[in-house]
Parts: C-alpha cells; sequence; structure tokens
C-alpha cells in the first residue's frame, strides 16, 4: 500500500474504538490543550488531521470557529457525529491531505495537530504549512507521543507502535520536535507536558497489525517490562499492564511582519 493508504486502511477500521479511547477523549488533555494555545473568543482554529474531532469540538467551546482536515472519511464522519451530539454549529469539516493543505494562506490564528506527526512521512513539510495558513501573529502547536532521548529505546519504542500500527512512520525525540519549529522559520516552541494513559490489552483491542504482528508487539514489549526499556513507566495491576506514553505539546508563534 501507498502510506496515504495505510493510515486510511488503520483510521477507517480505527475510527470508533480510537475515538471512544479514555486517554483519546480525556478532558483535562484537551483543556491543556486550549490553554497552551491560549485560545480566545476571536479565534479561528485549524486541527490538522483530527481524527475523530475531539480536539476542534474542545475549540469550539472556547473560539469562534473551529474547522478539522483528515484524510480519512470515517474519522470525519465520527467527527460530525460528535459536534452534532455537543450541538456545536461554529465547527467545519473537511476530508484532505495535509500536503499541501487546502487551504488559502493566513486563514486561520491557531493552527494543531494531535497525535499525528508521528504517522507523517515529512513531518517538516506538513508543520510548514501549518505555518503557511496560520496567520502572522497566530499560533501553531503540534501535539504527539514523545521517543526517548535513547537510541535504543527509541527504536524498541518505534518497532513496537509499528507492529501494532504499520501507519506508523517514527515518533520524534523532543530535541527533534523543537528542532522542526526554527527549521521552518517560527520560534523555538515553548513546550507543556502530561502523561497518555493506556493498557496493553486495551491498545491491542483498538488496533489492527498486520496478522503474526501481535505475537512480535507482545515480545517487543515483554522485553521492555523487566526493566521498564521503554521509558513508558511500566506496571503490573494483577493481571492488567498499564503504561504510559509521554506527551509534549509544543507551541510557537508566527512571526508578525515588523
Amino acid at each position: 500500500m501507498e502510506h496515504r493508504d495505510l493510515i486510511v486502511d488503520q483510521f477507517t477500521k480505527q475510527a470508533i474504538p480510537f475515538s471512544t479511547a479514555a486517554g483519546i477523549q480525556d478532558r483535562e488533555a484537551l483543556a491543556l490543550i486550549v490553554e497552551a494555545t491560549r485560545a480566545g473568543a476571536d479565534d479561528t482554529v485549524l486541527d490538522v488531521a483530527c481524527g475523530p474531532g475531539l480536539v476542534v469540538c474542545a475549540f469550539a467551546a472556547v473560539v469562534r470557529h473551529a474547522t478539522g482536515i483528515d484524510l480519512t472519511p470515517a474519522m470525519i464522519e465520527r467527527a460530525r457525529a460528535l459536534a452534532a451530539e455537543k450541538g456545536l454549529g461554529n465547527v467545519t469539516w473537511q476530508v484532505g491531505d495535509v500536503l499541501p493543505l487546502p487551504f488559502a494562506s493566513a486563514s486561520f490564528s491557531i493552527v494543531v495537530s494531535r497525535f499525528a506527526f508521528h504517522h507523517f512521512l515529512e513531518p517538516a513539510r506538513v508543520l510548514e504549512e501549518m505555518k503557511r495558513v496560520c496567520r502572522p501573529g497566530g499560533t501553531v502547536a503540534v501535539v504527539d507521543v514523545v521517543a526517548s532521548a535513547d537510541p535504543v529505546k527509541a527504536r524498541a519504542f518505534n518497532r513496537m507502535e509499528r507492529l501494532r500500527d504499520p501507519s506508523h512512520v517514527r515518533a520524534l525525540t523532543l530535541a527533534e520536535i523543537e528542532a522542526l519549529f526554527p527549521g521552518i522559520g517560527l520560534p523555538e516552541p515553548r513546550t507543556t507536558f502530561y502523561r497518555l494513559e493506556s493498557e496493553l490489552e486495551g491498545l491491542l483491542e483498538r488496533s489492527f497489525p498486520d496478522p503474526g504482528d501481535v505475537a512480535e508487539f507482545r515480545r517487543t514489549f515483554d522485553d521492555s517490562l523487566a526493566s521498564d526499556g521503554l521509558g513508558l513507566g511500566t506496571r503490573r495491576e494483577g493481571d492488567r499492564i498499564r503504561f504510559a506514553y509521554p506527551v509534549t505539546i509544543a507551541v510557537s508563534s508566527k512571526p508578525a511582519p515588523a
């Protein structure tokens, strides 16, 4: 499959289980993103690779208008249903790709993307598109899981994630995420962190790995369990294995003309 086809295939299958996962719906985490961008009543927001629309709907409660774009039609269907359930009239949804974004330059005051950059083949190009559609003086934010700065741990983590979800490309380290911004002419971002709590069996139940890869995923995870080699805070609670993905909210401002 082409990479974009892998994404559509995976997230068509994941549309319901992903959108209903407790960590994805976490209201405190969503509020943290809105707060980190300093969103207000006059803002217009774009969520890039918006998935089931949770981030868009969180912003819509605060801003003038919020738009979500995603490659997967099934995710946009979930987003529309969520907005209708919440009675939100200040939202727009669009099925589309991120390279290029189908919006005019300087269209939004806040441009954000959550849990998508590790799926992008060219994250710097996506961030450059986010900058383009952001108005001068506006805000660009990337929210994503963070790989360990230890190359061995990072490789193991990314291998585990690709086994679980073949559309995963690579989780970036914090230094790599921070370097993306000045690399395209944005100021270095300010960062906020939180932990995305998860549980092994629940994660596998809402994932759709290739046949035969589940056993390899478990072996990779088990190899890290004794010493927490992947740095996920792995712990046993009865017969359940719990862990947490480290997540950063990296926020920068697009410079206004002098």
